[in-house]
Protein backbone atom coordinates (compact mmCIF):
# COMPACT_ATOMS: atom_id res chain seq x y z
CA UNK A 1 0.00 0.00 0.00
CA UNK A 2 3.07 2.14 0.42
CA UNK A 3 4.80 3.83 -2.27
CA UNK A 4 6.89 7.00 -3.45
CA UNK A 5 6.94 8.13 -6.49
CA UNK A 6 9.35 10.49 -8.74
CA UNK A 7 9.17 13.92 -7.23
CA UNK A 8 11.12 17.08 -7.64
CA UNK A 9 10.84 20.62 -6.28
CA UNK A 10 10.01 23.40 -8.68
CA UNK A 11 12.15 26.25 -9.06
CA UNK A 12 9.18 28.78 -9.09
CA UNK A 13 5.75 28.34 -7.66
CA UNK A 14 3.27 27.09 -10.09
CA UNK A 15 0.05 29.09 -10.98
CA UNK A 16 -2.54 26.87 -9.29
CA UNK A 17 -5.63 25.94 -10.26
CA UNK A 18 -8.52 26.08 -7.59
CA UNK A 19 -8.78 22.10 -6.28
CA UNK A 20 -11.34 21.69 -3.25
CA UNK A 21 -10.07 22.23 -0.38
CA UNK A 22 -11.82 20.11 2.39
CA UNK A 23 -11.93 19.09 5.90
CA UNK A 24 -11.14 15.55 6.39
CA UNK A 25 -13.03 13.23 8.75
CA UNK A 26 -11.32 10.18 8.67
CA UNK A 27 -13.24 7.28 9.91
CA UNK A 28 -11.93 4.11 11.13
CA UNK A 29 -14.13 1.45 10.81
CA UNK A 30 -14.44 -2.37 10.56
CA UNK A 31 -17.36 -4.94 9.44
CA UNK A 32 -16.65 -7.20 12.14
CA UNK A 33 -17.44 -4.73 14.75
CA UNK A 34 -20.85 -4.12 16.69
CA UNK A 35 -20.19 -0.71 17.64
CA UNK A 36 -19.65 0.52 14.09
CA UNK A 37 -23.04 0.65 12.38
CA UNK A 38 -24.29 4.41 13.94
CA UNK A 39 -21.18 5.50 13.48
CA UNK A 40 -20.82 4.68 10.10
CA UNK A 41 -24.34 6.09 9.79
CA UNK A 42 -23.37 9.29 11.43
CA UNK A 43 -20.41 9.93 8.91
CA UNK A 44 -22.95 9.04 6.21
CA UNK A 45 -24.77 12.33 7.04
CA UNK A 46 -21.61 14.25 6.43
CA UNK A 47 -21.63 13.29 2.64
CA UNK A 48 -23.65 16.21 1.02
CA UNK A 49 -21.15 18.93 2.47
CA UNK A 50 -19.37 20.30 -0.35
CA UNK A 51 -16.02 21.28 2.44
CA UNK A 52 -16.44 17.99 4.42
CA UNK A 53 -14.33 14.92 2.77
CA UNK A 54 -15.22 11.60 4.84
CA UNK A 55 -12.85 9.25 4.07
CA UNK A 56 -13.50 5.27 5.27
CA UNK A 57 -10.50 3.68 6.55
CA UNK A 58 -11.00 -0.27 7.25
CA UNK A 59 -8.73 -1.65 9.78
CA UNK A 60 -7.69 -5.14 10.20
CA UNK A 61 -7.81 -6.01 14.07
CA UNK A 62 -11.33 -7.27 14.70
CA UNK A 63 -11.13 -9.56 11.27
CA UNK A 64 -10.79 -12.48 14.03
CA UNK A 65 -13.73 -12.28 15.00
CA UNK A 66 -15.30 -13.78 12.24
CA UNK A 67 -15.93 -11.60 9.50
CA UNK A 68 -13.09 -10.58 7.58
CA UNK A 69 -13.52 -6.70 6.52
CA UNK A 70 -13.45 -6.93 2.45
CA UNK A 71 -12.25 -3.33 2.46
CA UNK A 72 -9.21 -3.73 5.38
CA UNK A 73 -5.66 -3.09 4.64
CA UNK A 74 -2.73 -2.97 7.29
CA UNK A 75 -1.96 0.44 5.70
CA UNK A 76 -4.90 1.94 7.18
CA UNK A 77 -4.02 0.38 10.32
CA UNK A 78 -1.04 1.75 11.05
CA UNK A 79 -2.59 5.12 9.73
CA UNK A 80 -4.82 5.06 12.52
CA UNK A 81 -1.99 3.90 15.28
CA UNK A 82 -0.15 6.46 14.18
CA UNK A 83 -2.93 9.22 15.88
CA UNK A 84 -2.95 7.54 18.58
CA UNK A 85 -0.20 9.25 20.53
CA UNK A 86 -0.47 12.69 19.61
CA UNK A 87 -4.48 11.95 20.28
CA UNK A 88 -3.56 10.78 24.00
CA UNK A 89 -4.91 7.77 23.36
CA UNK A 90 -3.17 4.48 24.45
CA UNK A 91 -4.72 2.13 21.79
CA UNK A 92 -6.62 2.38 18.42
CA UNK A 93 -10.54 1.25 18.93
CA UNK A 94 -13.58 1.35 16.25
CA UNK A 95 -15.58 3.94 15.32
CA UNK A 96 -12.75 6.44 15.88
CA UNK A 97 -13.04 9.22 13.82
CA UNK A 98 -10.28 11.86 13.35
CA UNK A 99 -11.39 15.67 12.25
CA UNK A 100 -8.26 17.58 10.05
CA UNK A 101 -5.31 15.28 12.31
CA UNK A 102 -6.56 17.29 15.16
CA UNK A 103 -9.47 15.96 17.27
CA UNK A 104 -10.62 12.65 17.28
CA UNK A 105 -13.97 11.20 18.98
CA UNK A 106 -15.90 8.20 19.54
CA UNK A 107 -17.34 7.86 15.84
CA UNK A 108 -21.70 6.60 17.39
CA UNK A 109 -21.75 9.63 19.06
CA UNK A 110 -23.81 11.78 16.44
CA UNK A 111 -23.80 15.04 19.22
CA UNK A 112 -20.04 14.99 19.69
CA UNK A 113 -19.23 14.53 16.61
CA UNK A 114 -21.49 17.43 15.05
CA UNK A 115 -20.18 19.53 18.09
CA UNK A 116 -16.44 18.96 16.88
CA UNK A 117 -17.51 19.88 13.30
CA UNK A 118 -19.00 23.17 14.60
CA UNK A 119 -17.05 25.91 13.16
CA UNK A 120 -14.04 23.71 11.59
CA UNK A 121 -12.97 25.01 8.28
CA UNK A 122 -10.92 23.15 5.84
CA UNK A 123 -7.24 23.81 6.22
CA UNK A 124 -4.80 25.38 4.13
CA UNK A 125 -2.03 26.45 4.72
CA UNK A 126 -0.13 25.20 1.08
CA UNK A 127 -1.47 24.99 -2.26
CA UNK A 128 -2.74 21.95 -3.87
CA UNK A 129 -3.05 21.44 -7.24
CA UNK A 130 -4.21 17.92 -8.60
CA UNK A 131 -3.79 17.09 -12.34
CA UNK A 132 -4.71 14.22 -14.50
CA UNK A 133 -0.96 12.70 -13.82
CA UNK A 134 0.14 14.24 -11.03
CA UNK A 135 -0.04 16.80 -7.71
CA UNK A 136 2.04 20.00 -7.00
CA UNK A 137 2.45 21.64 -3.68
CA UNK A 138 3.03 25.21 -3.34
CA UNK A 139 5.21 27.05 -0.84
CA UNK A 140 4.50 27.68 2.31
CA UNK A 141 5.72 27.23 5.95
CA UNK A 142 6.53 24.01 6.51
CA UNK A 143 7.37 22.54 10.28
CA UNK A 144 10.86 22.26 11.34
CA UNK A 145 10.96 18.37 10.44
CA UNK A 146 8.62 18.76 7.37
CA UNK A 147 5.33 17.83 6.40
CA UNK A 148 4.33 14.25 4.82
CA UNK A 149 2.02 14.04 1.59
CA UNK A 150 -0.01 11.34 1.60
CA UNK A 151 -1.71 10.19 -1.94
CA UNK A 152 -5.22 8.89 -1.27
CA UNK A 153 -7.31 7.15 -3.46
CA UNK A 154 -11.28 6.69 -2.54
CA UNK A 155 -14.51 4.92 -4.05
CA UNK A 156 -17.25 8.28 -4.36
CA UNK A 157 -20.26 7.48 -2.71
CA UNK A 158 -21.98 4.93 -0.09
CA UNK A 159 -21.30 1.54 -0.96
CA UNK A 160 -23.25 -1.25 1.06
CA UNK A 161 -21.97 -4.58 2.59
CA UNK A 162 -24.01 -7.48 3.15
CA UNK A 163 -22.46 -9.37 6.52
CA UNK A 164 -22.96 -12.73 7.03
CA UNK A 165 -20.50 -14.14 9.99
CA UNK A 166 -19.34 -12.29 12.70
CA UNK A 167 -20.96 -9.60 15.39
CA UNK A 168 -23.14 -7.39 12.49
CA UNK A 169 -23.77 -11.03 10.90
CA UNK A 170 -27.52 -10.55 8.88
CA UNK A 171 -26.84 -7.01 8.90
CA UNK A 172 -26.19 -4.72 5.84
CA UNK A 173 -23.28 -1.58 7.05
CA UNK A 174 -23.07 1.59 4.57
CA UNK A 175 -19.62 2.63 4.12
CA UNK A 176 -18.96 6.10 2.66
CA UNK A 177 -16.09 7.02 0.43
CA UNK A 178 -14.04 3.83 0.56
CA UNK A 179 -10.59 4.46 0.71
CA UNK A 180 -8.58 1.85 -1.60
CA UNK A 181 -5.26 2.86 -0.97
CA UNK A 182 -2.86 5.31 0.69
CA UNK A 183 0.47 6.25 -0.45
CA UNK A 184 3.74 8.42 0.99
CA UNK A 185 4.67 10.33 -1.91
CA UNK A 186 7.15 12.74 -0.31
CA UNK A 187 8.12 15.10 2.08
CA UNK A 188 7.12 18.85 2.36
CA UNK A 189 10.08 21.32 3.21
CA UNK A 190 8.27 24.60 2.10
CA UNK A 191 9.28 24.73 -1.17
CA UNK A 192 7.11 24.27 -4.25
CA UNK A 193 7.27 20.60 -5.35
CA UNK A 194 5.50 17.98 -7.99
CA UNK A 195 4.99 14.20 -8.18
CA UNK A 196 3.72 12.14 -10.88
CA UNK A 197 0.61 9.49 -9.85
CA UNK A 198 -0.66 6.31 -11.44
CA UNK A 199 -3.48 6.34 -13.10
CA UNK A 200 -6.78 6.38 -11.48
CA UNK A 201 -9.01 2.94 -11.71
CA UNK A 202 -12.68 3.69 -12.64
CA UNK A 203 -15.04 5.27 -10.54
CA UNK A 204 -12.13 6.49 -8.17
CA UNK A 205 -11.31 10.06 -6.58
CA UNK A 206 -8.09 11.67 -5.55
CA UNK A 207 -7.46 13.32 -2.44
CA UNK A 208 -3.90 14.82 -0.95
CA UNK A 209 -3.11 15.50 2.47
CA UNK A 210 -0.11 17.22 3.47
CA UNK A 211 0.27 16.71 7.27
CA UNK A 212 2.42 17.07 9.91
CA UNK A 213 3.46 13.24 11.02
CA UNK A 214 1.13 10.94 12.87
CA UNK A 215 -0.94 14.49 13.70
CA UNK A 216 -2.41 17.90 12.21
CA UNK A 217 -3.22 18.64 8.53
CA UNK A 218 -1.93 21.49 7.03
CA UNK A 219 -4.03 21.39 3.69
CA UNK A 220 -5.99 18.85 1.63
CA UNK A 221 -7.85 18.69 -1.21
CA UNK A 222 -9.88 16.42 -3.56
CA UNK A 223 -10.64 16.38 -7.41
Amino acid sequence: MLATFGMAALASGPAFAKARPVTVVELFTSQGCSSVPPANRNVVALMDKPDILPLSFSVTYWDQLGWKDTFGAEAFTERQRNYEPGLGRDRPFTPQVVVNGRRDTIGNKADALRAMLNGVKPPVDVPIEIKANGVEIGRGAAPVSGADVWLVRYRPGVERVAIERGENAGSTLPVPNVVTDIRHVGRWLGVAMSFGAPAVEDGERTAVIVQKPGGAILSAATD
